[in-house]
C-alpha cells in the first residue's frame, strides 16, 4: 500500500492546516500504509502522530478480535463498517518519522531516517541549525546536511538549485531521490515530464507524494487564515500567497496514480522506499544518567544516603515501621532500576541546600520515606498517608514523578547548575505547546478576516458564552449588537471554532528537565530558549511521557522565598534556627488563627474562597490542611463534593459508603472523593475499569490539563457503576468530579506537600507577624495581596510599620528595634516605584552617619536628579524635617546631567541665590494619594477613612496625619 512520505502538519506553525493525529486518521480511511509527518526543521509533532497510530492499531485489533469471536461480517468496506472511534475496519497506518530540512542555500529536502543512527543524525542536524539562531528560527546550509546525511533517505523538492544540491549530495554518497508531486495548476503534465527527464539525467529515482498541507480539502479556508496571521495581513489581501484550490491534501494511492499518469511508477518507488524505512519511535531507548560516583553503584549509593538520612531525620532512632517501609521502598526502586532517578533529584536538592536555597519536593514518589531521608521533602512519613506502590508501581512500570519547588528568586541558580553538571548536549528543558484558545483565536482570526477592533472586542467579551453554549451564537451576538447572519461574521466564528486547539508556537516548560547518559541531541533536537542561557527540546511533557522519558521538574514557588527569608530573620533577631521539618508541629494557636480565616499571605489559603471555607471546616490537625488544600479546586467544586464533605464533617449528615470496597477508598475523606487518586480508584473498584483503561483515564486527568478527553469514558464508567449496583446519581456525581479533574486535578501527594507550606507560613504569621510581613514584602511579586494590604494586615496584628527613610531604610524591608524591647518593620527602598536596586545600594553605602539635606544625598550618593525626585515623591526625606513638597522643590533645582561642584562649600552661595519658596501644605488626602502613586501603599490613613464622615453620620473628619516614629 502507498505511504505518504512528506505531509506538513500544523507543527509547521501557522502554515500546516492539519493536526498530526488527523493525518493518521485520514490515512486509515484512505487505505494508506503510513504517513511521514515532515515539518519544517522540526519533529515537534511526530510523537502525537505516533500515539495516534498506536491508538488506531489498538482499535483495529479490537475489531479484528471481535470479528474472530463473532464470525465474519462481510468485506471490509470503510464506507459502511466503522470501527471503534470512527476509523475504517482493518487498516492501521504507521507513523514514519522525518522532517523537511529547509536550508538557506538549497531547496527543501525531506530527510527520512532509515535506522536509529539515522535518527540521531537528523536530530543533531536540526539542533545545529536551531542553536545557531534565535528561538523559533533555524539556520542550516546544504553543507550541514551533506555532513550528516548518513543513514538518511533524502527527498529533494524540485525548486531553484535542486540539481546542484543533488550533485553535492551524490558526491557525499547520500541516498537521494526527487520528490514528484502535482501542483494542480493546469501545467502538471509538462512539469512532471520535465522533472522526470532531469531526474533520470541526474541518476535520481522519483518518489511520489501529494505534498499535503492538510488532510482534507475543507481545511483550505483555515490554511489561508493561518497564512494571513503569519504574514500579518488580511485574507482579502493574500493574493498569490493564498491557496489556489483545496487540492493540496492527503491522497489515496488510486488518486495519486491518476494524477501522475505516465509517471505513476513513482508511486511504486514510494511504496518500496516506505518498506525500507524501518525506524520507529518505539525503538528509541532512553538512557537515564547512571549517577555512578566514587566507584559506588547507584543502588549502593542510594542505600547509603538513605541510611545516613534516616539517622539525620531521627537522631533518637527511627521507628521500626519507618525502617521497614524504607527497606520495602528501596527493594521496589531496585527492581525497577530507578535508583539513578532518585539520586539525580537528591543531588539537585543537595546543591540547593548547599547554597542556602529552600526547596520542597512534591509529587507521586516524593511522599515516601526514601525522599524524606534524602531531604527531598520535609513531609514526615508519619504524617503522610501515601502508599508507595501507588506511585512507583511494578505492575504499571511507570516512571516516578517528583516535582521540586525552589525559591522563585533563586531557581535560575539550580537550572544553571544542572546545565553545568550534565552539559548542554545532555540536558534540556521540555517544551510547552501554546495552542489557540479563546481570546487569542478570536483576536487573530478576527483580524485576519478583516473585522474591526470593536467587533473583535465585543466577540471576546462573550468568550465563555460562545465556547460553552455552541449553537447559540445568534442569540449571544444579538445581546452585544452583532448580526450573526452577516456572512463574514459567521464565517469568522466557524474558523474560530476550527482553529481552537491548533498549536501556535513552542514555549518553555515551567521546569521539566530531561537529562541523558548519552547525547540528548541524538534523542531529540535541542534549540535555544527565549531566555538567555537556556536550551529546550521540542517535545512537551505529554510527548516524553509517551516515550517513557524521565524528567525532573525544577519549579519555582514564591512562598518558599518568603519562608526562607522569614527563617533568616527569626535566626537574626530571635536566635531561632528552624527549617520546614523542625517547626513545632500541631500548634493549637496556628489552627485557631486559621479558623478565624486570619490568613492573608498564608500559602494556598489566602484566597477569598479559602477564607470563606476555613471557618466552616475549622481545621484542627495537619491532615485537615491536606484536605483544605485539595477541596477548593475545580474538580471537587464542579463535582459538588464540597458541601457534602462539610455536612459530614460537622455531623449534619451520616457518613456512609456505597459499598465496603469504596469505603476503603473513601474512608479518610468521609465518603466524599476529593483527590485524583480516589477518582482513579473509584473507576477501578466501582466501575470495573481494566488497568489499561485506568491508565488512559489517568493520562486524561493530567494535572492542569486544560482540555483532557475524560468525557469519552463517561458511558463506560456509568455502565460499569450500574453493573456493580451503584446508584446512578452517585455515579453521575463521581464522574462529574472526575471531569473536573480533567481541567484541574489535585493528587493527595501534592496536597500533603503543599499543606506543610500552609502550616509553615501560618506558624510564622501567627508567632512572628512582623517578620512574616517583612519577608512577604521582600518576596514580591507573589500571592493575592498587594503590599498595601500586607502592611495593613501587619499593623492590625500589632506590628509597628515605619516609613521609608533616606537615613534608616535599606533596599529590602528590615526589622529594627522599636525602642521598647520589640521589633518594628522598616519599609525599604524596593517599595518605591522606579528606583533600581543598584542606585538604592549606592544610596545606603554612601550615607555614613546620615544625610543632612537633599543636596547632601545628591553630592554623596551621586544619584541622578530624577531618582532623587522619586525619593522625594515617596516622602523619604521626612526624617530631615522636610515635607514632600519641600524635598521635591529642592530636587527639581538639580539640573539633569549637571556636574557635581568640585568646591561646593565655596560656590554654594554663588550658584544658589533665591528666596525660600512658600509651598502650600498638602492635605491628608493629597498625601495618601501621593503615597499610593509612589509606593503603592500608605501609612498615613486608609483611603476610606477620609470619607468616613460622609458615610457614617456623627463620625469625625480625619484631617491630620497620625504621629509615627521615623
Amino acid at each position: 500500500m502507498f505511504a505518504e512520505l512528506s505531509a506538513q502538519s500544523n507543527f509547521t506553525f501557522l502554515t500546516g492546516a492539519t493536526h498530526p493525529e488527523e493525518y493518521l486518521r485520514r490515512a486509515a480511511a484512505l487505505g494508506l500504509s503510513g504517513v511521514v509527518i515532515a515539518d519544517d526543521n522540526s519533529v515537534a509533532g511526530i510523537v502525537r502522530a505516533h500515539t495516534e497510530a498506536r491508538n488506531i492499531a489498538r482499535l483495529v485489533k479490537q475489531r479484528r478480535d471481535w470479528d474472530v469471536a463473532h464470525g465474519p461480517i462481510g468485506p471490509p468496506r470503510p464506507d459502511h463498517i466503522p470501527a471503534p472511534g470512527g476509523f475504517p475496519v482493518y487498516n492501521a497506518p504507521r507513523l514514519i518519522p522525518g522532517a523537511r530540512i529547509c536550508c538557506r542555500d538549497a531547496p527543501p529536502i525531506t530527510a527520512l531516517p532509515v535506522d536509529r543512527p539515522g535518527w540521531a543524525r537528523l536530530c543533531r542536524l536540526i539542533s545545529r541549525g536551531r542553536l545557531r539562531a534565535e528561538k523559533g528560527s533555524c539556520e542550516l546550509y546544504l553543507s550541514d546536511l551533506v555532513e550528516l546525511s548518513e543513514g538518511l533517505e533524502l527527498l529533494i523538492w524540485p525548486g531553484r538549485g535542486w540539481q546542484k544540491a543533488a550533485w553535492e549530495l551524490r558526491e557525499a554518497g547520500a541516498r537521494r531521490h526527487l520528490l514528484l508531486f502535482p501542483r494542480y495548476d493546469g501545467r502538471d503534465a509538462q512539469r512532471l515530464d520535465r522533472l522526470s527527464e532531469a531526474a533520470a539525467n541526474e541518476g535520481l529515482g522519483t518518489i511520489a507524494s501529494a505534498a499535503p498541507r492538510m488532510h482534507h480539502g475543507r481545511r483550505r479556508r483555515l490554511a489561508d487564515v493561518l497564512t494571513a496571521i503569519r504574514t500579518g495581513c488580511r485574507v482579502d489581501d493574500l493574493g498569490r500567497a493564498a491557496m489556489s484550490n483545496g487540492e493540496q491534501r492527503l491522497r489515496s494511492e488510486a488518486e495519486l496514480r491518476r494524477l501522475l499518469g505516465p509517471h505513476a511508477a513513482a508511486v511504486d518507488r514510494a511504496i518500496d522506499l516506505a518498506g525500507r524505512l524501518e525506524f520507529s519511535l518505539d525503538v528509541l531507548r532512553y538512557e537515564y544518567p547512571s549517577e555512578v560516583a566514587d566507584g559506588e553503584s547507584p543502588a549502593e549509593r542510594l542505600a547509603r544516603l538513605a541510611e545516613e538520612g534516616l539517622n539525620w531525620r531521627y537522631p533518637a532512632g527511627a521507628p521500626d515501621r519507618v525502617r521497614k517501609l524504607l527497606r520495602h521502598e528501596l527493594d521496589l526502586i531496585g527492581k525497577l532500576k530507578y535508583e539513578p532517578y532518585f539520586l539525580t533529584v537528591r543531588d539537585v536538592v543537595a546543591f540547593a541546600r548547599s547554597r542556602g536555597i529552600l526547596c520542597q519536593g512534591r509529587g507521586s514518589a516524593a511522599n515516601s520515606v526514601v525522599c524524606y531521608c534524602l531531604g527531598v521533602t520535609s513531609v514526615s512519613p508519619e504524617i503522610g498517608t501515601m502508599v508507595f506502590e501507588r506511585f512507583v508501581s511494578e505492575a504499571r512500570d511507570e516512571p516516578p514523578d517528583i516535582d521540586v519547588d525552589f525559591e522563585h528568586e533563586r531557581r535560575e541558580e539550580v537550572i544553571q547548575h544542572i546545565y553545568a553538571r550534565y552539559g548542554r548536549h545532555r540536558a534540556g528543558l521540555c517544551a510547552t505547546v501554546i495552542h489557540y484558545r479563546g481570546k487569542r483565536a478570536i483576536r487573530e482570526v478576527g483580524r485576519a478576516m478583516g473585522l474591526t477592533e470593536d467587533t473583535i472586542s465585543a466577540l471576546s467579551s462573550q468568550l465563555w458564552g460562545f465556547f460553552s453554549t455552541k449553537g447559540l451564537e445568534a442569540e449571544r451576538m444579538a445581546e452585544i449588537g452583532l448580526d450573526y447572519n452577516d456572512p463574514r461574521l459567521r464565517q469568522t466564528m466557524e474558523l474560530v471554532y476550527e482553529i481552537n486547539g491548533f498549536p501556535r508556537h513552542l514555549s518553555q516548560h515551567v521546569g521539566g528537565f530531561i537529562m541523558t547518559e548519552g547525547r540528548l541531541d541524538e534523542l531529540v533536537p535541542i534549540e535555544n530558549a527565549t531566555m538567555e542561557d537556556r536550551t529546550v527540546i521540542c517535545w512537551d511533557k505529554d510527548d516524553i511521557e509517551t516515550l517513557g522519558i524521565l524528567k525532573v521538574d525544577v519549579l519555582s514557588l514564591g512562598m518558599l522565598t518568603c519562608i526562607r527569608k522569614s527563617f533568616e530573620l527569626m535566626k537574626q533577631h530571635h536566635r531561632l534556627d528552624y527549617d520546614l521539618a523542625t517547626l513545632p508541629p500541631e500548634n493549637p494557636a496556628v489552627y485557631d488563627m486559621l479558623c478565624r480565616a486570619d490568613s492573608i499571605g498564608v500559602f494556598q489559603v489566602e484566597s477569598r474562597a479559602q477564607m470563606n471555607f476555613l471557618p466552616r471546616m475549622r481545621p484542627r490537625c495537619f491532615y485537615d490542611l491536606v484536605i483544605e488544600v485539595a477541596i477548593i479546586r475545580p474538580g471537587p467544586i464542579q463535582g459538588d463534593m464540597v458541601h457534602p464533605y462539610i455536612r459530614r464533617r460537622n455531623g449534619e449528615e451520616e457518613v456512609s459508603f456505597p459499598s465496603d470496597a469504596l469505603g476503603a477508598v473513601l474512608s479518610k475523606t468521609l465518603g466524599v472523593p476529593l483527590f485524583q487518586e480516589q477518582a482513579m480508584q473509584i473507576a477501578i473498584v466501582g466501575a470495573g475499569f481494566t488497568p489499561d483503561q485506568a491508565d488512559r483515564l489517568r493520562r486524561s486527568l493530567a494535572t492542569f490539563k486544560k482540555h483532557g478527553n475524560v468525557s469519552e469514558f463517561r458511558g463506560l464508567f456509568m455502565r460499569g457503576m450500574k453493573k456493580n449496583g451503584y446508584d446512578e446519581d452517585f455515579a453521575a456525581r463521581c464522574f462529574s468530579q472526575i471531569e473536573g479533574f480533567g481541567s484541574y486535578g489535585f493528587p493527595e501527594s501534592h496536597a500533603a506537600s503543599f499543606a506543610l507550606l500552609v502550616y509553615a507560613s501560618a506558624w510564622i504569621k501567627c508567632h512572628h507577624p512582623g517578620i512574616f510581613a517583612c519577608a512577604l514584602l521582600n518576596s514580591q511579586p507573589m500571592g493575592f495581596y498587594a503590599p498595601a494590604q500586607i502592611v495593613r494586615d501587619a499593623r492590625e496584628h500589632g506590628v509597628e510599620v515605619r516609613p521609608i527613610c533616606v537615613n534608616s531604610s535599606f533596599w529590602d524591608n528590615v526589622m529594627e528595634p522599636d525602642g521598647e524591647g520589640g521589633l518594628a518593620l522598616r519599609l525599604g527602598f524596593r517599595q518605591i516605584k522606579g528606583l533600581p536596586e543598584e542606585d538604592a545600594t549606592w544610596l545606603t553605602q554612601a550615607r555614613g552617619n546620615g544625610y543632612q539635606s537633599v543636596r547632601d544625598v545628591w553630592r554623596r550618593a551621586g544619584l541622578a536628579p530624577g531618582l532623587i525626585e522619586r525619593l522625594a515623591e515617596a516622602d523619604a526625606f521626612a526624617s530631615l524635617r522636610l515635607s514632600r513638597r519641600e524635598a521635591l522643590w529642592e530636587a527639581k533645582s538639580f539640573a539633569p546631567g549637571a556636574e557635581l561642584p568640585l568646591f561646593a562649600g565655596d560656590l554654594d552661595g554663588e550658584i544658589v541665590d533665591e528666596p525660600a519658596a512658600l509651598l502650600p501644605e498638602m492635605t491628608l488626602g493629597e498625601q495618601v494619594v501621593e503615597d499610593y502613586v509612589a509606593t503603592r501603599l500608605t501609612l498615613k490613613a486608609h483611603p476610606v477613612a477620609l470619607l468616613r464622615h460622609l458615610l457614617t453620620p456623627g463620625a469625625e473628619e480625619v484631617t491630620s496625619v497620625p504621629p509615627s516614629k521615623t
